[in-house]
């Protein structure tokens, strides 16, 4: 039954647990549409991390005093440096599950998620401010530098610049990671900087993406901002987390999580589904997805109906 569909009386055969799985475009857009509402729950979920940010322009036309304003826009950004990386955490942790098709509470699996990652997640969070920071005051400073004294400044930019670009592809995977294994803060940076490399295919399709999306989001910022700001609360970061891990979990498994599963003679858990939990349970009742008859609608007929 779709959910804007009138035909709320019938019902299908239902879908076999041992159906063949989709994949690519369809098994993306099949995921996509089944978890569409989720991934909107979810953005509000994340977009809350996001009020330390939110408070600096209210801050700017409220408080006249200078040297408070200063303090508390300072105060409002490492908040929020803080806190970013947990929230990621929480949000990759939810999107993870769902590429799994793994069942979630959303809600508690995004806190769940923020806090058992708090001390490694708000490290890498903080550090992803810093160099976004850089990055933009070097497209500020150094093109300045390199009119008024040497071209030679155009190096140290594009130095930093290309160092933000790899930072961005490793947030690709490090978050994931970071929800899916127990790996130390060292090897999780270490693992995302071979993966960033390795993946370039993946990374290449996920930025242009990210690009296309933030781009959409751009315009309507300036052109029709109501639009801008219900989007934004429902839709985007969600949105490019689902394809960031639709694209790069299974470069994770690949190359971390399968290895570690092999080395022990056993398989990924992941890839067995419902099918590979509780092998050891008895099975009480049988999953007839596929199997069943469908429901017709039934017939509307004039006059009384005899029950």
């Amino acid at each position: 039954m779709g959910i804007f569909s009138k035909d709320y009386e019938s019902s299908g055969a239902g879908i076999s647990k041992d159906a063949a799985k989709k994949k690519g475009f369809a098994l993306f857009f099949d995921l996509l549409g089944r978890k569409f509402w989720s991934l909107m729950w979810l953005n509000v979920l994340y977009v809350l991390f996001f009020i330390p940010l939110m408070l600096i322009l209210p801050a700017i036309s409220l408080i006249n005093n200078y040297n408070v304003l200063v303090a508390l826009i300072i105060a409002l950004v490492l908040i929020f440096s803080v806190i970013i990386g947990p929230a990621t955490a929480g949000m990759m942790k939810v999107l993870r599950y769902f590429y799994i098709e793994k069942h979630s509470f959303i809600a508690r699996e995004f806190f769940s998620g923020v806090k058992e990652n708090f001390g490694k997640a708000a490290a890498v969070g903080f550090l992803d401010c810093l160099v976004i920071l850089s990055a933009y005051a070097s497209l500020l400073v150094y093109p300045t530098f390199a009119a008024n004294y040497s071209k030679l400044f155009y190096v140290p930019m594009v130095i930093t610049f290309s160092l933000f670009l790899v930072v961005l592809i490793m947030n690709f995977y490090i978050f994931l990671m970071m929800t899916a294994t127990t790996l130390s803060l060292k090897n999780l940076l270490k693992n995302s900087f071979t993966l960033a490399i390795v993946a370039m295919k993946e990374n290449l399709i996920t930025a242009a993406v990210i690009i296309v999306v933030l781009f959409i989001m751009a315009l309507l910022l300036l052109n029709v901002f109501q639009v801008f700001a219900l989007l934004i609360a429902i839709f985007p970061a969600a949105f490019l987390g689902f394809v960031i891990c639709f694209n790069c979990y299974p470069v994770i498994q690949k190359y971390v999580i399968d290895p570690y599963y092999t080395a022990q003679g056993k398989v990924n858990p992941e890839y067995l589904g419902s099918a590979g939990e509780d092998d050891d349970v008895e099975q009480i009742f049988e999953d007839m997805g596929g199997k069943e008859a469908p429901v017709e609608r039934r017939k509307k007929t004039k006059g009384k109906v005899i029950k």
